[in-house]
């Protein structure tokens, strides 16, 4: 079973990235950088749902 963090990081990392390459197309850099961020954090969270779903699976 998907944790909802993986779905919700996964999100959050696509959205940094069209925000990134939105930031590169229209010369805002911190909109660029925004974006980055967004896919940083959007990874962490991915990555803890996965932490947290093979956990559970252990579990059982």
């Amino acid at each position: 079973m998907v944790d909802k963090n993986e779905i919700k990081g996964g999100a959050k990392e696509m959205g940094g990235n069209i925000k990134e390459a939105a930031g590169k197309a229209v010369g805002n850099e911190r909109m660029e950088a925004e974006g980055t961020v967004d896919q940083a954090e959007g990874k962490t969270q991915k990555n803890y749902g996965k932490v947290k779903d093979a956990a559970r699976d252990q579990m059982k």
